[in-house]
């Protein structure tokens, strides 16, 4: 991460939903998977890992569509309303790995960070700091295995 700041904003391309993050992300994604590619059009999509006790609703309402209630879409357009990359701030957060490299698209460009043809191992990646931090989280509590 390259921003010392610990709030960020951001919100849904429709603007009913809007949401602050109060701490830096423990890891960014640049994921090139077909699913990502996919689900939002683009060449890859970038996923910020952060505890949900650390996203704030600052307006709107998202609906939750996962069963496991992981995962909000807006309720206005029914488009992904995640905390990336809609954050304002996004530029201040570049990824620190990108993944499923296999599936880039050709001639994307990629940043001066890691890259794995599919996926990594999160203890031997991540900074011990955000390892720390996703120990406290009881989501990682049920389950040790992130899906990006």
């Amino acid at each position: 991460m390259t921003s010392n700041s610990t709030t960020f904003e951001g919100g849904c391309t429709c603007r009913q939903v809007r949401y602050r993050m109060t701490a830096k992300p423990l890891f960014v994604h640049c994921c090139h998977c077909r699913w990502c590619q996919r689900e939002t059009g683009a060449a890859f999509a970038l996923n910020a890992m952060i505890e949900a006790d650390r996203v704030e609703l600052v307006s709107g309402e998202p609906v939750m569509t996962a069963s496991d209630d992981t995962a909000s879409r807006c309720g206005a357009m029914a488009a992904p309303a995640t905390p990336w990359p809609s954050c304002a701030s996004a530029q201040k957060m570049p990824p620190d790995i990108h993944i499923f490299t296999l599936m880039a698209a050709p001639a994307t460009p990629r940043a001066s960070c890691a890259a794995v043809a599919e996926y990594y191992d999160t203890k031997k990646t991540w900074p011990a700091e955000s390892l720390a931090r996703r120990e406290c989280c009881p989501s990682a509590r049920r389950s040790r295995g992130l899906r990006h």
